[in-house]
């Protein structure tokens, strides 16, 4: 019975924190299936095989999400990145803008 609690928790914190699925998350999903597979031979008696399997797919499980959540990011960042390039193209204009004015000031305070 202790097994079962073990790997029900172990499934709710595996399935859970999972990434939204839009990229290829199809070896995160293959770890998850081991897990509940390894879960099914725990509740048919093989505890020992369960347990193995369920460690080995929740092991597989993190690997993959962390990978497949890097691959997101970068895509994120690379999504974003033409809006970066704007926004500096911008604060540099702006800056640009407010050197010629603070010299056309001073250009007509002393009669340049």
């Amino acid at each position: 019975m202790h097994y079962a609690i073990t790997v029900l928790v172990a499934l709710a914190l595996v399935t859970a924190p999972l990434p939204a699925r839009a990229a290829d998350d199809s070896k995160v999903k293959a770890a998850t299936n081991q897990v509940e597979t390894g879960a099914k031979k725990i509740g048919a008696g093989k505890v020992g095989e369960g347990v193995d399997e369920t460690a080995k797919g929740v092991g597989k499980t993190v690997e993959e999400g962390a990978k497949y959540t890097g691959e997101k990011l970068k895509e994120a960042g690379k999504a974003a990145e033409p809006d970066a390039k704007s926004t500096g193209q911008s604060i540099r204009d702006g800056a640009v803008s407010f050197g010629h004015s603070v010299k056309n000031f001073f250009t007509r305070l002393f009669g340049g």
